[in-house]
């Protein structure tokens, strides 16, 4: 099982604000949809409070502490990332979604960061994508595309694997 975080970041880490993403880009949608579509998908509460419904054709697992948190036929509850882990042991991928809160619970035994990196700085955001260790995380992949027509801003796809020469 791979763990993969992905995650949409301004250039101050920023990820969220009032519990909705601090920006509208359409090509990250897209994105996110076609490396995370098949998968699990494993979220926070706010984070799935966020998205209103579960994803399409993604197995969506909600980690909270409420037992009792109504959750729609099909959406999983986990009590925990231990749980989520244990349960979810034979799946090729879990795609981490959020919040920063469980980023920074799976960032420790993440494999892979999908990022887009959004260029701009979000000077009222409430939420913040955990420090990424340089010394442990790698670049393997970019690619970056300049100011989207309809949002205004540039962007960059970004994949980082955990570096195998740190000790």
């Amino acid at each position: 099982m791979k763990i993969c975080l992905i995650s949409a970041k301004s250039d101050n880490d920023a990820i969220g604000r009032d519990n909705q993403m601090p920006w509208h880009l359409s090509p990250d949608m897209r994105h996110f949809k076609a490396l995370t579509t098949g998968q699990v998908c494993l979220m926070g509460r706010k984070t799935y409070e966020s998205l209103g419904k579960p994803l399409p054709n993604r197995e969506n697992v909600v980690i909270t502490r409420q037992p009792d948190y109504p959750l729609p036929e099909g959406v999983q509850r986990q009590t925990s990332l231990e749980q989520a882990l244990k349960t979810y042991a034979t799946a090729e991928k879990i795609m981490v979604i959020g919040g920063a809160q469980l980023y920074e619970q799976c960032l420790p035994l993440a494999d892979l960061i999908y990022l887009t990196q959004v260029h701009t700085t979000v000077s009222d955001a409430d939420t913040f994508f955990p420090t990424i260790d340089p010394r442990r995380w790698v670049e393997v992949a970019r690619e970056d595309f300049p100011e989207e027509p309809k949002s205004g801003l540039a962007y960059s796809f970004i994949t980082l694997a955990k570096s195998t020469s740190f000790s």
